[in-house]
């Protein structure tokens, strides 16, 4: 055991107990109250189900502190849905309502389960189900209250520096949203209004799968990339194709600006990514690739994309319900205001700085959160590290 736990136990033994043990943990389930969305009376207590905060009701099933364990989930999940309440909530049928009775605090508890692999109590084929008979098999460490309290402390220390962290990113980013959607609004008489198709070449691309995909080779931009992985601009890809399948695609210059077209979310449609790597890449289809002219800079555009007007106008034009679609065709209809390129140069360094404070993963608050949630989880698997041969020798 590492020498920080040694001296914390002080030579103390760790009993381990299952969840079944009722001197040690209190199983709240009977409690439980499934409401359709329907019938729910809109309030200021949350509704939990196994996957976090689904609603804000009236009335509460449970009052005070506990912890809810996922009842259905996925085998392919190695950390189960673990959350923590404390007050008045309600709980539906799909979460398992636990606590520590007096010798096993529920905060450390709390902690403990989130290092878990709940994979071997899961029964059932691909929703998986964590069933009470299960659950209660679960055995759990139960060190003295004084050794829990302190690792709980030191634990907690890390998520409240991540929480304040996480509270200052968000103010960040609504400022900027703020800022981003003054800088590039634009009164009629202000700026030269025009369609997208008239200050750009527009590209539908074609092809690319994922299993197209190879190690290293020609740069590529797959579409779900844009809204899962890429920010505004990138130099570099994630993924490559062979030369030979290369061919076959459209191909992205330094400068061109990467759009997609559908998702099925309108939010995500429209979002892009300026391409600023030396080297030609290539995209396949669901984007289109937007070769602007000279009174216009990729990057102006792909910041005016983010902005809520540019929300309104693409809406005018998506077909869809499950899969939300805006063609090349109906993208070139779009309306952008266009400062001369000075201004659009100028409103660009400001932005990018702001993009640098709030979205980037190397620099500033994104970095440190990262770091933050990094260096809890390293001292949680390290603090909650207790060997069971150890504890019964």
């Amino acid at each position: 055991m590492h020498r920080f736990m040694e001296k914390l136990l002080e030579g103390a033994t760790v009993e381990w107990r299952k969840l079944g043990d009722e001197d040690f943990f209190e199983i709240a389930n009977k409690s439980r109250k499934p409401v359709k969305a329907s019938l729910r009376i809109s309030g200021n207590i949350p509704y939990y189900g196994a996957n976090n905060i689904q609603d804000f009701v009236e009335g509460y099933t449970h009052d005070g502190e506990y912890i809810l364990i996922a009842e259905d989930g996925s085998k392919s999940l190695e950390h189960y849905s673990i959350q923590y309440a404390n007050g008045k909530f309600w709980a539906n049928n799909h979460v398992h309502v636990v606590r520590g009775k007096k010798s096993v605090d529920t905060r450390f508890l709390y902690h403990y389960l989130t290092t878990m692999n709940f994979i071997p109590f899961l029964s059932g084929g691909g929703r998986a189900k964590l069933t009470k008979g299960k659950l209660l098999e679960i055995e759990i460490p139960i060190p003295p209250l004084e050794v829990q309290r302190e690792i709980v402390r030191i634990l907690d220390n890390f998520t409240e520096l991540t929480a304040e962290l996480t509270a200052e990113l968000s103010a960040r980013r609504k400022q900027y949203s703020y800022y981003r959607d003054r800088l590039l609004s634009f009164g009629e008489d202000e700026v030269e209004w025009k369609k997208l198709g008239e200050v750009g070449e527009l590209v539908r691309g074609n092809g690319l799968p994922k299993t197209d995909f190879t190690e290293t080779g020609v740069p590529a931009i797959h579409y779900g990339q844009i809204y899962t992985y890429y920010g505004v601009y990138t130099d570099k890809t994630i993924s490559f194709v062979s030369p030979k399948t290369a061919e076959k695609l459209k191909k992205v210059d330094y400068g061109d600006v990467v759009i997609t077209n559908t998702s099925e979310n309108l939010e995500d449609v429209g979002k892009a990514v300026v391409y600023l790597g030396k080297e030609q890449a290539v995209t396949g289809g669901h984007a289109t690739i937007f070769k602007p002219y000279e009174n216009i800079l990729g990057k102006y555009f792909a910041y005016y994309t983010q902005t809520v007007a540019f929300f309104k106008e693409k809406r005018k034009y998506a077909k869809g319900t499950k899969v939300i679609d805006v063609s090349a065709k109906d993208m070139s209809k779009i309306q952008i205001p266009i400062p001369p390129l000075e201004k659009q140069k100028e409103i660009v360094a400001i932005l990018d700085k702001f993009d640098t404070l709030t979205n980037s993963i190397s620099e500033g608050l994104p970095h440190e959160i990262d770091l933050r949630q990094k260096q809890y989880a390293y001292y949680r698997d390290l603090l909650l590290d207790f060997p069971k041969e150890e504890s019964r020798a």
